[in-house]
C-alpha cells in the first residue's frame, strides 16, 4: 500500500514527486512510456513564459509568475539549463496595437516585472534580424529558456534518490475508490494508494471521469516545430512570439539553452491522443508564420521536425488540486502552455496540500540538489585533458556533431533512472542530437546500450519496446 500514487512522469508529476519525497510518505510514480518526460512534456518548446498573457486571477497567471521567479534557482540547484534571455511579443500593423496595449495592461495586472512598450526602432536594435516591417512590440525581460527533458529528468532523479519508487512502462488502465483506499489497475499489476495524483497528461480527463462526478473533458491540441541546425542558433537572442490567439501563443521563433534555434508550434485540435506525426501543411504553417517575425527563414539548416499535444481542457485554467466529490484524489489537469514554467510551483501547490492532507512528516536526511552528466563539449581544453587524464573514456568520442564522449553514455545509463533507450541517451547526452540526428552514432549507442544493460542488441530500442532496431545479425537471416 502506497501512501501517495503518481500518475504521469511528465514535468508536472516529477514535480510532484520531487517535493513530496523530502517527507516520510511511502510514494509511487506510474509512467507508460519507458522513460520520464516522453509524452507532452518531451515534444516542449522549452519557454519560461514571463506570464503576461494568462488571465488575471487564474491559477495560470498566479502559478506562471511564482514558477517564473524560482526557475533561476530551481535549476541551478538541479544542474539544469536555464537562460533569462527574455521575450518579445510583436505586432505588425498599426491596426494591431490596441491589442497589443490591452496585452501591456494586462501584464502590469498580473504584476509581470520590467514589461515595457517598444517601438520599431528599438525592436530593430535589439533583434537586428527581425522583419523590417514590425510595426510595435513588448519587452518581458522576465522570459527564459529551459531544457525540459533535463528539468523533467533531474526531479525524478532527486524524487528517486529520496526513496519514491518509479514504475515505467506501466500502463494505468483503472483507478476504483474502495473505502479507504484507490485501486489501480496496471498492465504491470494491480497497486493499491492512499491518494492518487492524477498528471497523466492528454489522459487526465479518463482517470478522473472513472471516480467523479465532475466531468472533464481534455482536447489533444497538437504543435508541429521545426528544429535548426546551431549554426543559425543566434538568429535572435530573445524568445519572440506574435500576438497570441484564442488557440494559444502563436508560432515563435526561438534560441534553446543547447544552441539551436527552434520555429513552432501550430495549434489545432484533434481526437487522436496518441497522433504525434508532423505533417507537410503543418510545418509549411509554421515556416510562413516565421517569414513574419524574421527576415529569412533558413530552411536549409533544419535538421529534424517534431510534434507534441498538449492537453487542453474547456474551463481555460489549470485544474488542481482535491476532487470536489472524491478525497484524497488530486487532479493536475489541463496542464498546457504555461505548465513548464509554472512547474516547480505547482510542485509546491499540490505538495503542500497533499503533506498537509496526510499529515505528512519531513525526513531528517534527504536530497535536494542534483549534479548532470558533464557536459564535455563546453568545457576548457584544460578542463578536457584532465578528464581524460582521469577516465580514457572521455578520450572516445561517440557523437562527432555533439563531442559527446563514451564516459557520458556510460554515466547516463548508470544513473538514477538511467537510460535504457538510444532516445533516453539523446536527452541525457545530446548523442543523436546534431546535424546528422544519430545517422553515424545511433549503431554505436545501440552496441553501448547492450554490453552496459546486458541485453541482447535486439532488445535495444529507440524508445519504446514496440521501436527496436535490428531484427538478427548480417546474413542471419539469409
Amino acid at each position: 500500500m502506497f501512501d501517495v500514487l503518481i500518475i504521469g512522469g511528465g514535468v508536472i508529476g516529477c514535480s510532484v514527486a520531487k517535493y513530496l519525497s523530502e517527507y516520510q510518505l511511502k510514494i509511487g510514480l506510474l509512467e507508460k512510456a519507458s522513460d520520464v518526460c516522453e509524452l507532452t512534456s518531451k515534444a516542449n518548446s522549452g519557454i519560461v513564459h514571463s506570464g503576461i498573457d494568462a488571465h488575471p486571477g487564474s491559477l495560470k497567471a498566479t502559478l506562471n509568475l511564482q514558477g517564473n521567479q524560482m526557475m533561476e534557482s530551481f535549476c541551478k540547484e538541479l544542474d539544469v539549463p536555464f537562460i533569462r534571455n527574455g521575450s518579445l511579443i510583436l505586432c505588425f500593423e498599426e491596426s494591431d496595437y490596441p491589442d497589443l496595449l490591452r496585452l501591456y495592461d494586462q501584464g502590469v495586472k498580473n504584476e509581470v516585472p520590467g514589461i515595457k512598450i517598444l517601438n520599431q526602432e528599438e525592436l530593430l536594435q535589439l533583434e537586428p534580424n527581425l522583419n523590417p516591417h514590425v510595426y510595435a512590440g513588448i519587452l518581458a525581460p522576465s522570459g527564459g529558456i529551459v531544457d525540459p527533458f533535463k528539468l523533467t529528468l533531474m526531479q525524478a532523479e532527486v524524487a528517486s534518490t529520496n526513496g519514491v519508487s518509479f514504475f515505467l512502462q506501466t500502463t494505468v488502465f483503472y483507478i476504483q475508490k474502495k473505502q479507504d483506499y484507490f485501486q489501480v489497475e496496471t498492465s504491470k499489476g494491480v497497486f493499491q494508494a492512499k491518494l492518487i495524483v492524477n498528471a497523466a497528461g492528454i489522459y487526465a480527463d479518463e482517470f478522473n471521469n472513472q471516480v467523479s462526478n465532475h466531468i472533464l473533458k481534455i482536447i489533444p491540441r497538437k504543435g508541429e516545430y521545426c528544429l535548426f541546425d546551431k549554426q543559425v542558433g543566434s538568429l535572435v537572442k530573445h524568445t519572440i512570439f506574435q500576438l497570441p490567439t484564442p488557440l494559444g501563443k502563436g508560432v515563435v521563433v526561438t534560441p534553446t539553452t543547447d544552441g539551436n534555434l527552434l520555429l513552432g508550434p501550430t495549434a489545432y485540435d484533434i481526437l487522436d491522443k496518441e497522433d504525434i506525426s508532423t505533417t507537410v501543411e503543418g510545418l509549411k504553417f509554421v515556416v510562413e508564420k516565421g517569414k513574419k517575425t524574421i527576415k529569412e527563414v533558413p530552411m536549409s539548416f533544419v535538421i529534424t521536425a517534431f510534434a507534441g499535444l498538449r492537453a487542453t481542457e474547456a474551463n481555460g485554467d489549470f485544474i488542481l488540486g482535491e476532487s470536489q466529490d472524491v478525497p484524497n484524489f488530486f487532479n493536475a489537469a489541463g496542464m498546457e502552455s504555461p505548465g513548464l514554467s509554472a512547474a516547480p510551483a505547482i510542485g509546491v501547490y499540490l505538495g503542500n496540500q497533499i503533506t498537509t492532507k496526510l499529515r505528512a512528516k519531513k525526513k531528517d536526511h534527504f536530497v535536494t540538489r542534483n549534479k548532470s552528466v558533464v557536459d564535455f563539449d563546453k568545457l576548457s581544453l584544460t578542463e578536457k585533458a584532465r578528464y581524460i587524464e582521469n577516465d580514457h573514456d572521455f578520450g572516445q568520442i561517440v557523437c562527432r556533431c555533439e563531442l559527446v564522449t563514451l564516459a557520458q553514455i556510460k554515466e547516463a545509463i548508470h544513473r538514477p533512472l538511467g537510460a535504457t533507450t538510444i532516445d533516453g541517451i539523446k536527452r541525457r547526452t545530446r548523442a543523436g542530437s546534431g546535424r546528422c540526428q544519430g545517422g553515424f552514432c545511433s549503431p554505436r549507442i545501440l552496441d553501448i546500450l547492450s554490453k552496459e544493460l546486458h541485453k541482447d542488441p535486439k532488445e535495444i530500442a529507440k524508445s519504446s519496446e514496440q521501436s527496436t532496431y535490428l531484427v538478427g545479425l548480417d546474413k542471419e537471416l539469409l
